[in-house]
């Protein structure tokens, strides 16, 4: 599943692929993937993400979808 919700938040931000993994120490191939839904970042990797982004987990990476 793609990750729309976090390639809005980068764009909001200004910053490119390449720019935000600068920020979080990945390479950008690791970002497009992420966004792409091909790669299921670290729970560090995700925190580092959404400080750069000034979001949260759940702003990010929660699956609206899943239900209780």
């Amino acid at each position: 599943m793609k990750n729309i919700k976090l390639k809005l938040a980068r764009v909001e931000k200004d910053l490119s692929q390449d720019e935000l993994a600068k920020i979080v120490g990945v390479s950008r191939q690791t970002i497009g993937l992420i966004e792409s839904g091909k790669y299921n970042p670290s729970l560090s990797l995700c925190i580092g993400i959404c400080k750069a982004l000034s979001r949260t987990l759940n702003d990010l990476f929660w699956d609206e979808e899943i239900k209780n």
